[in-house]
C-alpha cells in the first residue's frame, strides 16, 4: 500500500501504517486469491504446451486434437476460476458486512463509555434548574400572601375604615418577606433555568445525532456541525483536563462521507488527546492542558481535520504500531486498542482518505484526517 508523502516539521515524525489483516474472513480471501493465481499460472502453462505441440505437429488431425484438448482444459479451468471468483466476491461482501457491524458496535461501545459523563453533564443543569424552580415556588407563595394583604388594604381604603393599620401590616409583611430581594432574584432564577434546559436539550440532541446511523449512504456533511456535536458529546472526557478550542477555515466545503463514522473518528481522536494530556498534569504544576480541533482545506479536493494536543508525545518505539488492532498503552479497562485501528479503516478503506500524525516527545501530537470532498468508489 502506498503511503502519502508528508512534509514534517523539524523534530516531528509522520507515520502511516497499512491496515492489518483480521483473522477469519481475511484469511479466507487470501487463500482464494492464492488459488486464483495458481489457476492462472496453470492455464498459461497449458497454452505454452499446446504452442510447443503446434510447432512439432502441423497435421490437421493433430491440430484438431490439440484444439479439442485445449478447449476442454480451458473450459474446465474457466469454470473453476469463475467459481473461485464468486467465492472471493462472497467473502469480500461478508467482510464488508462484518466491518460495518464492527464499526457500529465500536460506536455503541464508545457511547456506553461516555454515558456516565453525559449523565453528569445533564445532571448538573438539571440540579440547578430544580433548585431554581423550588426557589421560584417559594417566592410565588410569598407574592401570593403579599397580594392578599394588598387586596385587604385596598378594600379597607375603599370602605373608609382604618386604612392606616392595614398599610402598616402590609409594610411589615413586605419587610419580612424580603420583597425587593425576590423581585431581583426571581427573574435571574428563571433565566438560569431556561439556560439549563437549553443546555440539556443541546446535550441530548448531540447524543441523538451522534448515535444515529447513516444507513451506509455517503452524503454531503457539514464537518463544522459534526465536530461541534462530537465535542459536546465528549465534553466530560476533556473539560477537567484541558481547554478545548475549535477553529474552522472559511469556505471549507461539505464533504461527502458517512457522517456517523467520521463522527466516531473525531470522537476517538478527541478522547485520545484528552487521555494524553491527562498523563502530563500534576498538582502545583501543569493543571490543565490544551486541545485544538481545526478544519482546513490544505490540499485541493480534500479537507483536513486536525486534532492537536500538548500531551507527552508518542514514544518512538511505538510510533509504527499506533494503528495496529488491539494495540494500546492504556491500563486494562481503559482502552481496547481499537480506536485508531477503526479510525484508519474508516478513513482509508471506506473513504479513500488518509490518516497520519506528527509528534514530538514532550511537546505533543497532532493527528490529521484528510478526506476527499467528493465520495470515491
Amino acid at each position: 500500500m502506498a503511503t502519502e508523502a508528508t512534509i514534517v516539521p523539524h523534530g516531528f515524525v509522520a507515520a502511516i501504517e497499512p491496515k492489518k489483516p483480521a483473522a477469519g474472513v481475511e484469511a479466507r480471501i487470501a487463500e482464494l486469491e492464492r488459488r486464483l493465481a495458481a489457476r492462472d499460472k496453470t492455464i498459461a502453462v497449458l497454452k505454452r504446451c499446446v504452442q510447443a505441440r503446434d510447432e512439432a505437429e502441423t497435421s490437421p488431425l493433430a491440430v484438431l486434437e490439440q484444439n479439442i484438448a485445449l478447449g476442454r482444459v480451458v473450459a474446465m479451468k474457466t469454470r473453476e476460476l469463475t467459481e473461485e471468483r464468486r467465492e472471493l466476491q462472497d467473502a469480500l461482501t461478508e467482510l464488508g458486512k462484518a466491518q460495518a457491524v464492527l464499526l457500529q458496535a465500536h460506536k455503541m461501545e464508545s457511547i456506553g463509555q461516555l454515558a456516565a459523563g453525559v449523565a453528569h453533564e445533564i445532571n448538573t443543569p438539571t440540579q440547578y434548574v430544580r433548585d431554581n424552580v423550588a426557589f421560584v415556588a417559594k417566592a410565588s407563595a410569598v407574592v401570593e400572601r403579599m397580594l392578599t394583604k394588598a387586596c385587604e388594604v385596598v378594600a379597607a381604603a375603599r370602605a373608609g375604615g382604618a386604612a392606616a393599620d392595614r398599610i402598616a401590616e402590609f409594610e411589615a409583611l413586605a419587610r419580612l418577606s424580603k420583597l425587593e430581594f425576590l423581585r431581583q432574584q426571581v427573574p435571574e432564577a428563571l433565566e438560569q433555568s431556561i439556560e439549563g434546559l437549553d443546555r440539556i436539550s443541546r446535550i441530548v440532541g448531540a447524543m441523538k445525532e451522534f448515535s444515529h446511523p447513516s444507513a451506509g449512504r455517503k452524503e454531503p456533511v457539514d464537518l463544522r456541525a459534526l465536530i461541534n456535536t462530537t465535542v459536546t458529546v465528549a465534553r466530560n472526557e476533556w473539560k477537567y483536563v484541558a481547554d478545548l478550542e475549535t477553529a474552522f477555515d472559511e469556505g471549507v466545503p461539505a464533504v461527502s462521507c458517512l457522517r456517523d463514522e467520521i463522527g466516531q473518528v473525531v470522537l476517538n481522536l478527541v478522547v485520545n488527546a484528552a487521555h494524553a494530556v491527562a498523563d502530563t498534569l500534576e498538582p502545583g504544576g501543569k493543571e490543565k492542558g490544551r486541545i485544538t480541533v481545526t478544519l482546513r482545506s490544505t490540499v485541493p479536493g480534500h479537507v483536513d481535520i486536525r486534532v492537536e494536543d500538548d500531551g507527552p508525545g508518542i514514544p518512538e518505539h511505538i510510533r509504527g504500531r499506533v494503528f495496529d488492532p488491539f494495540f494500546t498503552t492504556k491500563e486494562v479497562g481503559k482502552g481496547t486498542g481499537q480506536g485508531l485501528s477503526m479510525a484508519y479503516s474508516t478513513v482509508v478503506d471506506r473513504h479513500k482518505g488518509s490518516i497520519f500524525f506528527e509528534t514530538e516527545r514532550g511537546k505533543g501530537t497532532v493527528f490529521i484526517v484528510r478526506l476527499p470532498v467528493e465520495a470515491g468508489e
